[in-house]
């Protein structure tokens, strides 16, 4: 992520940088006192996340808050601010949030929680794979697409899994009531025959009658999660897979 923070008081400034940097080890931070530095950082430059006091001389954090949306409508705005008068400006703003001073670990840890526009995770692997919310998979950044849309549900499993071999038993007991063997061969088909056509075939694997994928193949959220991985913390708003009614019983 990348993350602007603005106050003209060089203290308080110093405050927040701190805080942000032990909250933020992986971040990229970019910070100014004089706000006329930050607004001209602000048209050229994209940020997730602006932390900004509200009362600075010449231009104020609305007006920043302004430019900043206007760049990037899904910024996430956080106001900092001694004076409660201006919570009513910074609600106008749709803001993400709002800190009164001092600010503190526990402030900020609060608001980076409840993120108006959580951030998307940068992909490392071609393979992304969306577990919160409806399940999907990006290869690329371009949707993957399965001749079946049960393929598509048979790979959530296996992510779910998240390595596990599965036999085809298991599987059909998963997402039917009666057999469905054959059509589960086919679709097992359609699933390498899927991943093949884009040169990832190490992603899926199939042995006598089980199957599985490889973790390390991919990106996940539901995984990063886990891994305690702050910004997929930040994304999860309690769906996972909610288009699978199995998925209704797993526990993240």
């Amino acid at each position: 992520m990348k993350i602007l923070l603005v106050d003209d008081e060089k203290l308080q400034l110093m405050r927040l940088e701190r805080i942000a940097k032990e909250l933020l080890k992986d971040d990229e931070l970019v910070s100014f006192m004089n706000p006329l530095e930050a607004l001209e950082a602000a048209k050229t430059q994209s940020f997730d996340i602006a932390f900004l006091d509200i009362q600075m001389p010449v231009v104020n954090g609305i007006v920043l808050a302004k430019t900043l949306k206007a760049a990037n409508p899904k910024v996430n705005i956080i106001f900092v601010t001694a004076f409660d008068s201006f919570g009513l400006d910074a609600m106008k703003m749709h803001a993400s949030g709002y800190i009164s001073k001092p600010v503190t670990a526990e402030k900020i840890k609060a608001e980076l929680a409840g993120l108006r526009f959580p951030v998307e995770m940068p992909p490392t692997k071609r393979i992304k794979v969306k577990c919160f919310g409806n399940f999907d998979v990006l290869c690329d950044g371009q949707p993957l697409k399965f001749s079946y849309s049960k393929s598509k549900e048979v790979f959530a499993y296996l992510v779910d899994r998240a390595g596990a071999a599965i036999s085809l038993a298991e599987l059909n007991a998963v997402l039917w009531e009666e057999d469905h063997s054959s059509y589960l061969r086919n679709l097992i088909v359609d699933i390498q025959n899927t991943l093949k056509s884009v040169g990832a075939t190490d992603v899926f694997y199939k042995r006598h009658n089980e199957c599985y994928i490889d973790p390390e193949k991919i990106d996940c959220d539901a995984y990063e999660y886990k891994r305690d991985n702050p910004d997929a913390i930040r994304m999860y708003t309690g769906e996972y897979m909610s288009q699978y009614p199995w998925a209704v019983f797993v526990q993240i």
